[in-house]
């Protein structure tokens, strides 16, 4: 191996002439990627359709390519069209021209409203760009431009490709492209010119014209005439002449109370400014010929008014300042504060706080002592109590976020039975059981997790938002709230129910806060009812027990009950004359252990028949008492504890704590049967002498299983027993039967203490900072918000409008039903609805500008409307009838009115209008001459120039020739596609 090695080693250096260079590289890279997307060879597509560049699908794929260390993009854009049969045409193609340069010759899509800017140059359905990958890089020298346009040529004459294939050179900005087609002995060379400053001469068709025919060099004496096709754009900027239709709102009239442009309750809708900035209106002339018009720059045939072809389109302002979209951001923007109530309304409003803390202190050790503490007469009630007197005190009324007249206006439109004297017997003037309408828009509470549209939640929500915007902003907020928070405490304390929330228990498809304020209404229910000391033997149950109880009777018995439900109606709490009474008595517990639980263990009848029924509700139809043949009586039971999903969740963590052990699992027993144990006392109560059967047959009768045998005598009996489950060792059931002592309801201990829970109410709501008020809230605000864009769109009736809304009550259902949703989530939401406003705002906008309302015709009518709303739905709208059609009219005199008003300035212009009168009485000529003038200069003139020559020499190939030219004011570009007959050069 050594000495095989030997000789190698003198040679130094091999130089690899076969090595590529990054050039060649570069080109085998392009022709790769033209492979792979097979790209090669030529393929004949249809003839393009009218308007197929807009109404088509455009798709592009990439690809990314180096040359040495410098990055570049190819893109492949194509028009997607059906697949055409290619057998049987193979040899036929080999004298066919590319696809794409038939395409510079088809007419049917010039000036497409959207569109790639090479497609709207050239006319090209397919092509290929090869651009450099990172924004900031350009290709600026002559050299490398040249460099990559011999790349492009040789990767398509090694490959056979007969798609276009451009390079974009200098900076991105400028768009400007070189580029080449080859075919079978054709070649299409395409190539730009790109000035700021345009040259006089070829700001009309006869310069442009000489332009063309010298770049074409054709050797023919008579030249074939040349196509041209021209577009003229005037834009329409002042809109002067039409008074924006959105009415500012009128904040003065609030304070009055009377109804002006916003009232509580009430959100504001629409633009601030107009959502229209500019009307672009195209003039076309889609077929000419060189010789039949006249446009130099002297004279020019070309009248807007003549034009064949008129299209309009429009341009929004971008982001338009639109109220309700203002509304709901500026309301989402709380979410994000942090202080609390007390430090935006100030700290002066809490001075001497030593007595307060005391009292706070003091009250918390009472809490843990074991007898029973009045809690509703400590802690947070002085606290806020004192806090509205020091308020008072120390701010005046100047000093106030919220001036009373507001305030005051507010508070009646939330709690509308202050509106009348309180009743001194404590009874509410509301009216709480107001069916709630089952509409769309009342069931998109349960979606969004919000409240009922009717509700006092809702109205909280809009009184907010409307304080927040218009009404001393957070300050504001704070203040309305710290006033809602002493309302439900004067309430509370004073038993009167709160109006506009369902009666009930808390409804868990509303959000927490709404739960909470239904929990704090069922707290005053209970309290009012005791504090009536009202003594019935009817028991108040929710619709859950009464289905319980439904399906316990069975169908026999549903008849009995529905008699017996006109009685039903008195809480269970009547019977308590005192509010901090739990009848747990000594003498009480020694008598019922004397006899009703000692005899309920031994089973023995006649012991616990000597007991006096107590608590009945009713009897139940057919059943009787198993041991002694006695009617078995309903009790009258305890509601069960109203909860809100927070006290559920929290309820839910506490039992999944105790964990899978034995114990645990016991004991998440016991604190769940504690419903269970109460109606089981109740029915010993009622029923005195019964056993565990007789409970289960009437409160659970699928456990208790009945079978026909034949007794001793052959006779055919129903034999009874309990199920499987009621037969386990240790059963829940039987021991909480055996715990169970014969107590009536009324003097059990409550399953539901109310002032407990009213004071855990209270408090939670007086800590809420106007922060977790705006999150609790928010939902209602998006619910409002959706519910007032459908009243409007239902006025305008925009179908794109409809579908953008679907889609804004799906997204929303997703986002609002999660606890804790997304800031990024929420903001999307809130500038979908924006959006939708913009939109409207934009159809009412077109529609006062074309006066689709003063329309005497109906089908002149209907026409305007159609054309406003594809207006909005469409690029560029197609104006029937040009400028003699019913649109084009007034689309006519709009320019005209924006003409004399800019004329009006000048004071020598002031007598014009009536000249122009009176010229437009004389012959046709001069009021053609005129009618120029009624429109201003073309902000844009576009000109294409289509022939087909031989090239370059006289018998060469008849090919397509097309040059495109567009003026704007700072803005001149010619892009020119020249084609060749490459067989003999």
């Amino acid at each position: 191996m050594a000495a095989d090695s030997e000789p190698e080693s003198e040679v130094f250096e091999i130089t690899d002439f076969t090595t590529a260079s990054e050039w060649e590289r570069f080109i085998s890279k392009v022709e790769e990627v033209l492979n792979d997307w097979k790209l090669i060879g030529n393929s004949l597509g249809k003839p393009l359709e009218k308007g197929i560049f807009t109404s088509g699908t455009w798709e592009e794929k990439s690809d990314e390519i180096s040359f040495a260390d410098f990055k570049f993009s190819v893109t492949h854009h194509y028009l997607v069209q059906d697949s055409t049969d290619k057998e049987g045409k193979d040899e036929a193609l080999e004298d066919v021209i590319p696809q794409s340069m038939q395409d510079l010759l088809c007419m049917n899509n010039d000036f497409p409203p959207r569109a790639h800017c090479l497609v709207r140059w050239y006319g090209l359905r397919e092509f290929v760009v090869i651009a450099p990958a990172a924004n900031h890089d350009a290709v600026l020298s002559e050299s490398k431009c040249s460099l990559l346009l011999s790349s492009v040529s040789i990767a398509l004459g090694n490959t056979g490709c007969q798609v276009p294939l451009f390079v974009q050179i200098h900076h991105k900005w400028r768009r400007m492209y070189v580029g080449e087609c080859q075919g079978h002995g054709v070649r299409t060379d395409f190539e730009m010119v790109h000035l700021r400053k345009v040259p006089n001469q070829y700001t009309h068709l006869s310069g442009l014209l000489d332009i063309f025919k010298s770049k074409i060099g054709c050797p023919l004496t008579p030249l074939p005439p040349v196509s041209i096709a021209i577009r003229f754009t005037y834009v329409l900027q002042d809109w002067q002449q039409y008074f924006w239709p959105q009415q500012p709102p009128d904040i003065d009239a609030l304070v009055g109370g009377e109804v002006g442009g916003l009232e509580f309750g009430k959100l504001p809708f629409g633009a601030c400014e107009d959502p229209i900035s500019e009307l672009h209106l195209a003039t076309t002339w889609p077929h000419l010929t060189e010789g039949i018009i006249v446009d130099n720059d002297v004279y020019s045939d070309l009248d807007p008014i003549q034009a064949p072809h008129w299209s309009v389109r429009v341009r929004k302002a971008e982001n338009p300042q639109c109220l309700l979209g203002d509304f709901v951001t500026e309301f989402f923007k709380i979410c994000r504060r942090k202080e609390s109530t007390d430090e935006i309304l100030g700290r002066s409003t809490f001075e001497e706080e030593g007595r307060e803390i005391a009292d706070i202190t003091h009250a918390l050790s009472k809490l843990t002592e074991p007898a029973p503490v009045p809690i509703h007469k400590l802690s947070v009630s002085n606290m806020v109590h004192s806090a509205k007197k020091k308020i008072r005190k120390h701010r005046g009324v100047e000093e106030s976020p919220l001036n009373n007249d507001v305030l005051n206006t507010i508070l009646l439109f939330l709690f509308p039975d202050a509106a009348s004297e309180k009743p001194l017997d404590g009874s509410s003037s509301t009216d709480n059981n107001n069916p709630v309408s089952e509409s769309e828009g009342y069931n998109l509470y349960n979606q969004f997790k919000s409240a009922p549209s009717d509700s006092l939640t809702y109205k909280l929500a809009l009184c907010l938002c409307m304080i927040n915007f218009y009404h001393g902003g957070l300050k504001g907020v704070a203040h309305l709230w710290q006033e809602f928070v002493l309302e439900m405490r004067f309430r509370w304390e004073n038993n009167f129910l709160i109006p506009g929330l369902a009666s009930g228990p808390p409804d868990l498809r509303c959000c927490l806060l709404h739960q909470k304020l239904q929990m704090l209404n069922c707290c005053i229910e209970r309290k009012k009812a005791r504090d009536e000391g009202r003594k019935t033997n009817t028991s108040d149950m929710y619709p859950g027990d009464a289905g319980r109880a439904g399906d316990q009777l069975g169908p026999d018995n549903l008849k009995d009950m529905d008699k017996e439900k006109g009685e039903v109606g008195k809480s269970w709490d009547s019977w308590s004359d005192s509010e901090e009474e739990f009848f747990e008595c000594l003498s009480d517990t020694e008598e019922l252990k004397g006899n009703g639980q000692e005899s309920s263990k031994k089973g023995g009848p006649k012991e616990m028949t000597s007991l006096k029924p107590e608590g009945r509700l009713y009897q139940h139809g057919k059943l009787t008492l198993l041991h002694n043949g006695e009617p078995l009586y309903i009790p009258v039971t305890q509601e069960p504890a109203p909860m809100t999903e927070d006290l559920l969740e929290e309820q839910s963590e506490v039992l999944a704590k105790l964990g899978t052990s034995a114990e645990g699992a016991h004991l998440r027993a016991r604190m769940q049967s504690a419903c269970l144990l109460s109606d089981m006392e109740s029915f010993k109560a009622a029923n005195p002498g019964c056993f565990l059967e007789d409970f289960v047959r009437w409160y659970s009768p699928r456990d208790y299983i009945e079978e026909e045998v034949i007794d001793e005598k052959g006779n055919m009996v129903l034999k009874g027993e309990l199920s499987a489950r009621m037969k386990i060792p240790s059963n829940m059931w039987v021991e909480a039967w055996e715990t169970a002592k014969p107590i009536p309801a009324r003097r059990q201990r409550r399953l539901f203490d109310d002032t407990r829970e009213a004071e855990k109410v209270l408090h939670y709501l007086a800590v809420q900072k106007p922060a977790d008020l705006a999150r609790h809230l928010l939902p209602c605000v998006i619910h409002a918000a959706v519910l007032k864009v459908k009243e409007e769109e239902n006025l305008e009736n925009i179908s794109s409008v409809k579908k953008i809304i679907k889609q804004i009550i799906t997204h929303s259902s997703k986002v609002l039903h999660f606890p804790n949703p997304e800031d990024k989530k929420l903001e999307e939401i809130i500038h979908q609805i924006t959006n939708v406003e913009a939109i409207i705002a934009r159809a009412r906008s077109l529609k006062a500008k074309f006066g689709t309302e003063k329309c005497e015709q109906e089908e002149e009518k209907e026409d305007l409307e159609r054309f406003v709303s594809c207006l909005l739905e469409q690029p560029e709208v197609l104006v029937v009838g040009a400028g003699r059609g019913h649109a084009g009219r007034i689309i006519h005199k709009l320019f005209v009115n924006a003409h004399r008003l800019t004329e009006s300035s000048d004071e020598a212009a002031a007598m014009a209008p009536p000249e122009e009168e009176l010229k437009r009485m004389g012959s046709p000529e001069e009021r053609r001459q005129n009618s120029v003038s009624d429109f201003p200069p073309p902000a844009g003139r576009e000109l294409i120039l289509r022939t087909t020559v031989p090239r370059p020499a006289p018998y060469s190939r008849a090919l397509p020739q097309r040059m495109y030219s567009v003026l704007t004011k700072e803005d001149f570009r010619l892009a020119g596609a020249f084609s060749s007959d490459t067989s003999f050069f």
